[in-house]
């Protein structure tokens, strides 16, 4: 471990200064910080380097997981070589006070855009818990002793997993979407055993992190984001309460919840950006013109003449070579479904797609980053690096703008009258917040970031691959 401290405040001034200036607001604890919202009770510093603002550095091995905080702790995950890792640095000074390993190991060492170490652990203040797709869940407290583990897998999805798990009263709720056999899990958080679990029928592989609702009635609900669908379950029985259709066929962003407004963002390619065509047809006449044997399943060469064999990976869904019905609805549904930011009155039970979507937006839509709400704007950032601001109540454009850095997997963050920037490449933008936003500057560590940075009082956390970076707001 190599750990650099940069301009330290002496302790005599750091006493002098209050706990609360230190730890304003909600932990960020979870993937996107309180509730997944990527806003806090805090301070971004004008401009962030590795010359400016810099309390310390240390490196880690690599990994696409966020960061996430406690009073005294740093959390995150990592993978060193073929070792899955769950580290713990001091929150004051960078230093690696454990590191454990998970009892599987890959069998190679990774490399792609999904990452076995891409779900981010959640904190309850002293224990963490974390979960990867190799192994399952393993909850360390904070001198990190074991808890408890939970084998879990394997997986079928040709992307792995990516849903973070996060904590709801006494429950760690985890979502498992795949392209077999989706379910939405809630162990308990003290002893890792399974309070209920809920199958998502019509459900295939996605990425997105649920959020909590809290219901008038006081009940709590999760909100999941996944395919051609946003929906609500009970977050005490796992009992599936509401739906909304007409969503993309995957779905990678966190939605933000605005008192009983949701924003919901899904983004996936249309068939024709995949080189296939629409395919419209139903199953009775697709059988009837392509199932040459009369076996009543249509195989790779069966459907040549489709065009649907390019991508027949994300048609077959059970990986068996030939396509039933319900795979066929999959087909046809992928064919309809579109993409957009949605605008959702929740309420009520059921079916609730007919009055319950307020507008929805179709331009400069992201395919990873998730939506941010900061101070009645609505923020979109799009891979390339164009960052708009829309107005929530209808949905418009009051700006749309290209940023620096050319790639961008890490969600916008917000605190203060700031919003925060961290590009593929390393680039740290900050801007002023508002429907008329304006760069203020442009900071670079020349490292890869795909994670999304955790804010807390006036401190920021950057993951890169190859350090956890430490910033702190010095103007007072």
């Amino acid at each position: 471990m190599n750990r650099i401290s940069f301009g330290a405040r002496p302790r005599a001034l750091l006493a002098t200064l209050p706990l609360l200036s230190l730890l304003v607001g909600d932990p960020w604890s979870r993937f996107r910080g309180p509730n997944g919202e990527g806003v806090a009770e805090a301070s971004l510093p004008a401009s962030l380097s590795k010359e400016e603002n810099l309390r310390w550095r240390t490196e880690v091995p690599p990994g696409y997981s966020s960061p996430v905080l406690t009073d005294d702790a740093v959390y995150l995950t990592a993978a060193d070589g073929v070792s899955l890792l769950t580290i713990r640095l001091d929150r004051e000074t960078g230093e690696e006070r454990w590191r454990r390993a998970a009892p599987k190991e890959l069998e190679s060492p990774h490399s792609g855009v999904n990452s076995p170490v891409s779900p981010t652990p959640v904190t309850d203040g002293e224990n963490v818990f974390v979960f990867f797709e190799r192994f399952g869940l393993i909850s360390y407290d904070g001198r990190g002793e074991e808890r408890w583990r939970r084998e879990m897998g394997p997986y079928k999805t040709p992307y792995g997993l990516g849903a973070s798990p996060i904590l709801v009263d006494d429950l760690l709720v985890l979502l498992c979407d795949q392209d077999v056999d989706s379910f939405l899990l809630a162990v308990d958080a003290a002893t890792g055993e399974e309070r209920w679990r809920t199958p998502r029928v019509g459900v295939t592989h996605g990425f997105s992190t649920p959020i909590v609702r809290t219901v008038d009635d006081g009940t709590r609900e999760l909100i999941v984001s996944g395919s051609y669908e946003v929906a609500g379950y009970d977050a005490a029985t796992g009992a599936r309460r509401w739906w909304v259709t007409g969503m993309a066929w995957q779905a990678k962003s966190v939605p933000v919840l605005d008192g009983d407004v949701l924003y919901v963002h899904s983004w996936m390619a249309a068939p024709s950006e995949l080189g296939v065509p629409k395919v419209t047809m139903e199953w009775t006449e697709a059988r009837g013109t392509y199932d040459a044997d009369e076996g009543g399943t249509l195989s790779r060469a069966e459907a040549k003449d489709l065009g649907i064999v390019p991508v027949w990976f994300l048609y077959d869904l059970d990986k068996s070579g030939e396509l039933d019905a319900t795979e066929w609805a999959f087909v046809r549904a992928r064919s309809f479904a579109e993409s957009g930011l949605y605008a959702i009155r929740l309420g009520g039970e059921g079916d609730l797609t007919e009055g319950a979507i307020l507008w929805r937006a179709k331009r400069s839509l992201p395919n990873i980053p998730s939506p941010l709400l900061h101070d009645g704007v609505l923020y979109l950032l799009k891979e390339g690096g164009i960052l708009s601001a829309l107005d929530p109540a209808d949905g418009s454009t009051t700006k749309s703008e290209r940023v620096e850095g050319t790639g961008y997997f890490a969600s916008p963050v917000a605190a203060g009258d700031r919003l925060l920037l961290a590009s593929h490449e390393g680039t740290l933008t900050v801007l002023s917040a508002g429907p008329d936003f304006e760069v203020e500057s442009v900071g670079e560590l020349d490292e890869e970031i795909w994670a999304t940075p955790a804010l807390s009082g006036r401190r920021v956390f950057v993951r890169t691959q190859r350090a956890v970076y430490c910033f702190e707001d010095r103007s007072f």
